[in-house]
């Protein structure tokens, strides 16, 4: 794993004919970006109004960082909750209730432009294991930098529209409470709100599914 985007009717015909051209470029566009949401809603669903950057609120202990080796001692922890916004300003907490993967990405990060083409596949096939709830944090945000904004680049990608997107703050608050030193940057919480698993850098999907079951005893 690595760790780290004439004549006038003729006149009218083709006026008539570049504004249905026009209109369906837009109507497409719209689409592009489109999606729906839930745990409430991944903030993909209009193409105006979007905010790449929310405050996020912590409720509970920060995480360790995730340690470059050996054991990692946020497993078995409670982990903190997040309320945030999505890129629409939609509601999103990670509230226990289900096992719950929680995916922090990166807009400029090589591997997380990697990784999210192979998430959305594992939804598409449906090998996402039973149960587990899949949110993704959009973190570390620089205008400056390449792939800028996320909220395009996850919708160019096709993000799930039921996995829902929190958007971090300029402080990267939700990213610090969980320990994250690496992108993309996976955390498994179960339904209890126990840590299960941590894991940093890119995976492939039949290695995470593993880890997963794993961690919940599956």
């Amino acid at each position: 794993m690595s760790s780290q985007k004439i004549n006038s009717t003729g006149s009218n015909k083709t006026v008539w004919l570049i504004g249905g051209i026009v209109a369906a470029v837009a109507i497409a566009a719209v689409i592009a970006i489109a999606s729906t949401s839930s745990k409430q809603d991944s903030g993909l669903d209009v193409a105006q109004g979007i905010e790449e950057f929310h405050s996020v609120e912590v409720t509970g202990e920060a995480l360790p960082e995730y340690p470059d080796g050996g054991n990692d001692g946020a497993v078995g922890m409670t982990a903190p909750e997040l309320t945030g916004q999505g890129f629409t300003s939609n509601k999103i907490t990670t509230t226990a209730g289900a096992p719950t993967l929680l995916v922090f990405l990166a807009h400029w990060c090589p591997h997380c432009q990697y990784e999210v083409p192979l998430l959305v596949q594992w939804e598409r096939d449906g090998l996402v294991p039973a149960g587990v709830d899949v949110i993704a944090v959009s973190t570390s945000t620089d205008p400056a930098a390449p792939n800028f904004p996320p909220s395009e680049w996850l919708a160019r990608e096709e993000w799930p529209p039921l996995w829902p997107v929190m958007t971090d703050s300029g402080e990267k608050t939700a990213a610090t409470a969980f320990g994250v030193t690496g992108f993309p940057f996976f955390v498994l919480v179960d339904a209890s709100g126990k840590v299960a698993m941590r894991s940093s850098g890119r995976i492939e999907m039949p290695a995470l599914t593993e880890l997963i079951n794993q961690a919940l005893g599956v």
